[in-house]
């Protein structure tokens, strides 16, 4: 088997459609976009890297630690149990994954290595795939 193949026999949890998606692919203001779709953890990925890439990590690491939490709640009621694959391919699940990997890169930022560690190493879990295109 190749490295990051699944191991435990766990089926993948693929979400469904983030209602989000669609006013962000818009161009409507993420911040708007929470504001309608407060359940959502693409638009709360979205504004988390926004902040980081604008050079504030504590808006950042707030905004991902909403949009992972938010990600948990949706992948759990899609009968995730805590371990698995959650593939990127599945563009659904990108929200969730890119909130876990804007967390795992603001908690580095802010001097939260065992922070950063787990989330690094949830990610890679979830999705090798994720964590190549997120740099982690």
């Amino acid at each position: 088997m190749a490295a990051g193949d699944n191991l435990l026999g766990i089926p993948p949890t693929e979400l469904p459609m983030d209602p989000a998606a669609g006013p962000l692919t818009e161009g409507v203001d993420p911040r708007d976009v929470a504001r309608s779709y407060p359940a959502s953890s693409l638009v709360w990925a979205t504004l988390a890297e926004d902040a980081l890439a604008d050079g504030d990590a504590v808006e950042g690491y707030a905004f991902a630690r909403t949009g992972y939490h938010r990600g948990l709640d949706s992948l759990r009621r899609s009968g995730w149990r805590g371990q698995g694959p959650v593939p990127w391919e599945h563009e659904p699940n990108r929200g969730f994954l890119r909130a876990l990997g804007a967390l795992a890169k603001a908690a580095g930022e802010i001097g939260e290595s065992d922070e950063h560690k787990r989330c690094s190493d949830l990610l890679r879990d979830s999705s090798l795939t994720a964590a190549r295109q997120l740099g982690l």
